[in-house]
């Protein structure tokens, strides 16, 4: 590449993204003069999924404005908690995070997920068709023009997973109400209407049962739910319903 040289300088959130040498502040960076700036960020490494504002000369630009020589180029991280305008809130997770997407929708929160593989083609044209917040750990698949907005997921724990979400993008929680298998929403359910669906001994044990609208699967209170109240108590006290 040969033609403007700018100085660009990379929030330090923004450095695991990129290599060690655009780390530094105001590093060199050489464009072709015709470029977006936007173009230019994604090149040095970083999802535009993952950048706030873009100051040039300390002046605010958006991602279409094209680099001129001498610039001095500052790259922001997303103001948390980040608004996406223009839709409800509400997500599209890949392959790769479904102990996450079962989280959210034990929050209530509307996650949906395939447990198969669809391809990023498929996963792009979904988020925009639904506008749906694409979650994702895959940098490539952050960078299709057609995705209606994502988020880079940055940890490979589920609880770390967890807490970046409800802390960048603070969704509403109403834990108990959507289907951790399906994303549908429950409904409370009479014992009566039930049993063909649940194992005898579940059906002297208890009485207090919800079912999905959709897949019509049953829950109920059973031994797991310890580990899941704790999960929804942590969020509750640190997240609250903040929407």
């Amino acid at each position: 590449m040969n033609g403007p040289e700018i100085a660009l300088t990379l929030a330090p959130e923004l450095y695991l993204f990129a290599a060690p040498d655009r780390r530094a502040a105001r590093a060199r960076t050489v464009t072709d003069g015709s470029s977006s700036l936007g173009h230019v960020v994604e090149s040095a490494g970083v999802p535009l999924t993952e950048v706030g504002r873009l100051l040039v000369d300390g002046h605010e630009v958006p991602a279409s404005h094209v680099p001129r020589a001498g610039e001095s180029v500052e790259v922001e991280g997303v103001v948390r908690p980040q608004r996406v305008p223009g839709a409800p809130l509400r997500f599209l997770l890949d392959v790769h995070l479904g102990t996450l997407a079962r989280r959210l929708r034990l929050l209530g929160v509307d996650a949906a997920y395939e447990n198969e593989d669809i391809g990023d083609p498929a996963l792009a044209t979904r988020s925009a068709a639904e506008r749906r917040v694409l979650l994702s750990r895959d940098r490539g698949l952050l960078r299709r023009r057609e995705i209606w907005a994502g988020a880079y997921i940055y940890s490979d724990r589920p609880d770390e997973q967890l807490r970046d979400v409800l802390g960048r993008f603070a969704p509403r929680l109403a834990p108990w109400t959507r289907c951790t298998a399906c994303n549908g929403t429950l409904r409370p359910a009479a014992k009566d209407a039930v049993v063909d669906r649940v194992e005898h001994g579940t059906q002297r044990t208890y009485d207090v049962f919800a079912q999905c609208a959709d897949c019509e699967r049953v829950y109920w209170r059973g031994a797991h739910h310890a580990s899941l109240e704790r999960i929804v108590t942590d969020a509750l006290d640190e997240f609250g319903n903040a929407a």
